[in-house]
């Protein structure tokens, strides 16, 4: 009995004390146990980011709603800016209409916006959300020298059906399923000359931008009675050549779009000479033989504040060499190169390893930033972006 009531006694003793430490090791802790945090997934405590580069997106009307009511547009700069995006790239004019009230499509058409726009500026409203948000507003001329889209030259070709780019067989030039403006033609070139300058007078945006329709036109167009005696009165008398990929006959068109594209420079910067003018083509050269886009030149002359080729691809062997080969064409480093990378194209989402892959790629080469495509597929992956993208480097 006394043996028993000893390790009683002693037990007893040892759940007091026990019981007195738990309360002591509690009012230490404010009362409650914590909760041991989950380990840091990224390899660095701040985003590794470089403070000056372009980290952008396209924001489209197509496949999109992001533009469809301020409040929409409020959310997309919000994720936006949780994505790590410091430029927005705004689309304003496509498929012969403006996102904004224009009086240069009026002018010309008769239709002074989008229709689902009337009543509405989006592209003030971008304006005032993106400044709200930090970041940087770029007006991007989406069709450029394209009129339409399917549909046999849409509106403006309607109006001026001289302004129509014309193949050899003199019918309009349609390429994937695009319909084409003559980009050579002094009146074509004007009105997209006007279109910059309106956007600019009236709005405060950061940038304008072209890209592979601007400037641009299908190597299959030039045949049409302007150009073509534009041609005969630079050549003795000639006809141009009736291969589109001849080599003098790619040069001279395509040279015709270089001085256009030094004119829009310099006539956008003297109205606003902050302003990012900025361009993204096709990569090179598939671009200069099938669109008479020749962006290495636009580059080495210093005709363009940034370069963002559309190195959009689905697997990382084929993006590595595109990159590996438009880099081999970047001589002129004192302008920025940004590749522009493929998030979404209709249902098909680029997996989280994928882009990771693409953005390595990107730094491993020397880019430290990039441009993507488009703003559906960011906020598909607002995910990894908020813990991936900003520690690649």
């Amino acid at each position: 009995m006394l043996f028993n009531l000893n390790i009683r006694k002693s037990l007893s003793i040892c759940l007091l004390l026990f019981v007195l430490v738990s309360i002591g090791a509690c009012s230490k802790k404010g009362g409650t146990t914590p909760t041991p945090l989950p380990p840091n997934p990224n390899p660095n405590p701040v985003p590794v980011w470089d403070a000056n580069a372009m980290r952008g997106v396209w924001v489209t009307t197509t496949a999109s709603t992001a533009l469809d009511s301020r409040d929409n547009i409020k959310q997309m700069m919000s994720n936006c800016k949780l994505a790590g995006i410091n430029h927005v790239f705004i689309v304003v004019y496509n498929n012969a209409r403006t996102i904004y009230p224009s009086t240069v499509m009026q002018n010309l058409t008769g239709i002074k916006q989008l229709e689902k726009f009337v009543g509405r500026d989006p592209l003030q409203e971008c304006v005032e959300e993106g400044k709200a948000a930090g970041l940087k507003v770029h007006a991007w001329f989406e069709y450029g020298f394209s009129s339409s889209y399917s549909a046999n030259g849409g509106s403006i070709v309607a109006a001026k059906p001289e302004w129509a780019a014309k193949d050899l067989n003199n019918q309009l030039v349609v390429k994937n399923g695009f319909d084409w403006l003559n980009g050579l033609h002094p009146q074509v070139q004007q009105f997209m000359v006007d279109l910059f300058k309106e956007v600019v007078n009236k709005y405060n945006v950061d940038g304008v931008q072209g890209d592979d329709r601007l400037p641009a036109m299908p190597s299959t167009g030039g045949y049409d009675a302007y150009t073509v005696n534009l041609y005969k009165s630079e050549n003795g008398g000639a006809n141009p050549p009736p291969s589109p990929t001849d080599a003098g006959w790619l040069k001279w068109r395509a040279d015709k779009l270089n001085v256009f594209l030094k004119r829009l420079r310099t006539e956008v910067k003297a109205i606003k000479p902050t302003i990012l003018f900025t361009m993204s083509p096709s990569p090179y050269p598939f671009g200069y033989t099938e669109y008479l886009q020749d962006w290495p030149t636009w580059v080495d002359s210093a005709w363009v504040d940034a370069i963002i080729p559309q190195i959009y691809r689905y697997n990382i062997t084929d993006y590595d060499n595109s990159i590996n080969q438009q880099k081999s064409y970047y001589k002129n480093t004192a302008v920025p190169f940004y590749p522009g990378v493929l998030v979404k194209s209709g249902s098909t989402v680029q997996s989280d390893a994928l882009m990771s892959q693409f953005i390595q790629s990107n730094r491993n080469k020397g880019f430290k930033g990039e441009v993507f495509f488009f703003y559906e597929g960011l906020k598909d992956k607002l995910t990894w972006y908020q813990g991936l993208y900003p520690y690649i480097k």
